[in-house]
């Protein structure tokens, strides 16, 4: 029986790949697991209520794009958070963002750009889900080095002009995952002009922007507002798992412009797989509440303070501008994984497992990425004992 050759030269997730790591060695401490993304601040008191009030929505089919209630109150979101005018019929939302970043470019990236075969511009590291659209529309993935010698963000202007002609896609993900960069005006006005220059779309993944240290992010659709760029040009992506702490709810949003809504929005009527009418009734509200919002910056806040302290002196350390991942250097992701894992029970992900190899390099091997997720208590303890066992 044969099998798709598109997908075969992915790599074993990073997960699977991280317990094949660690899991046959036993932790040196009381487990600790910084590894994975997930919000253990509280989520909004109100959720439950909500749930309750409308469980007989259980029995229906849930609207396909999104309750008007639930797009209504993305739109006035958007328009509080970065003075944007995206009405609700430019809005669809997602069971989950991942789902959007993937679909999108099923339903977006041409077959040919050029007369060639599309190009889509990758950072490198990245969340693993825009290697797979690449592979799902045929596409040429391009990894693109975003280390520190380009401030943990990719230089797409330095590709050559051939390549840049090809491509149909740029992903963007500020504040960035893993490294918590976070793209500044000048530069998201630049990467708009290239994309105009060349005629390609930019998906931005905007998912960790209300997780910050000193300013609120600037947004993609903000910035190309405020340059006149057309709409069609931007695509932006947000979720309520890290902005509300709420990841089991697989609740998010795309927007785009007019006639890229539209194709997304064909495509998911025959393949989407849409949120509960309950858990849309729950996203309504969250995303019109920001109390929530504030009290679970602020405490995370706190950590990167603790994070501050923690590290000061080590070379290379830096605080992220936003999101809640500390990316931290080492001389091999792996080994010290592993060696954190055996002597103190730290469970951490290597930087490699988020990157890819391009011509024998690997833009993660010398790092870690660690979780600021748990209780501050925690994090603190997590944090001197990573500190103690890698860098003294």
């Amino acid at each position: 029986m044969d099998f798709p050759e598109r997908f075969s030269n992915l790599p074993e997730y990073a997960f699977p790949r991280l317990r094949g790591l660690l899991d046959s060695h036993a932790p040196g401490g009381a487990p600790l697991a910084m590894s994975i993304g997930e919000p253990r601040h509280p989520m909004p008191a109100f959720v439950g209520e909500v749930i309750a009030q409308s469980l007989e929505e259980f029995g229906k089919y849930p609207a396909n794009d999104g309750t008007p209630e639930l797009l209504a109150a993305i739109s006035a979101w958007l328009k509080r958070r970065y003075d944007v005018a995206i009405g609700p019929e430019r809005i669809m939302a997602l069971n989950g963002t991942r789902e959007g970043l993937f679909n999108a470019a099923m339903a977006l990236a041409p077959e040919l750009k050029n007369g060639k075969q599309p190009a889509i511009l990758i950072p490198n590291p990245f969340y693993q889900v825009y290697a797979v659209a690449a592979a799902a529309v045929g596409a040429e993935p391009i990894f693109v080095p975003a280390g520190p010698e380009t401030d943990f963000l990719p230089d797409y202007e330095a590709l050559a002009p051939e390549v840049l002609d090809r491509v149909s896609v740029a992903y963007l993900c500020s504040p960035s995952n893993p490294q918590g960069a976070v793209a500044s005006p000048d530069y998201l006005a630049n990467l708009l002009a290239l994309a105009e220059k060349h005629d390609f779309r930019i998906f931005a993944d905007e998912c960790y922007s209300e997780i910050w240290r000193e300013a609120p992010p600037v947004g993609a659709a903000q910035v190309a507002a405020e340059q006149g760029i057309n709409p069609e040009r931007v695509v932006i992506f947000h979720s309520l798992s890290k902005r509300s702490n709420l990841p089991g709810l697989r609740s998010g949003f795309l927007a785009a412009g007019p006639e890229s809504i539209r194709h997304i929005r064909r495509l998911r009527a025959y393949a989407g797989a849409p949120l509960p009418q309950p858990l849309q009734r729950v996203a309504e509200r969250v995303w019109a509440d920001e109390a929530h919002v504030i009290e679970s910056r602020r405490l995370y806040g706190e950590k990167y303070d603790i994070a501050g302290d923690v590290f000061s002196g080590v070379d290379g350390f830096r605080l992220p501008q936003g999101g809640f991942f500390l990316w931290l250097p080492v001389k091999d992701g792996e080994a010290a994984a592993l060696k954190l894992w055996q002597e103190t029970g730290i469970r951490v992900l290597p930087g490699a497992y988020l990157a890819r190899d391009v011509n024998g390099e690997n833009p993660g091997k010398g790092f870690i990425r660690v979780a600021l997720v748990a209780p501050k208590e925690e994090t603190q303890r997590g944090l001197i004992q990573l500190r103690d066992c890698l860098y003294d």
